[in-house]
């Protein structure tokens, strides 16, 4: 297994229990991307999390066209 699968395993998990308690989905997402940078910001340096935040942010689109992609 790879750590994206187990991630994704364990976000599936906290999510049911999340909604089990009668919590909303969305704001259970919110809570735990929250606690994701928190517990990112205690180990890593902040400037470099942000980096990777921004990346992240800018590649939201599943739709997006990259010139590097063209033919």
């Amino acid at each position: 297994m790879s750590i994206y699968k187990w991630a994704r395993d364990a976000l599936g998990d906290d999510l049911r229990e999340a909604e089990a308690q009668g919590f909303d989905r969305l704001m259970a997402l919110r809570a735990l991307l929250a606690e994701v940078v928190q517990q990112n910001k205690a180990s890593r340096d902040a400037q470099e999390l942000a980096h990777e935040l921004q990346f992240l942010a800018d590649n939201l689109d599943d739709e997006r066209d990259y010139a590097f992609m063209r033919p």
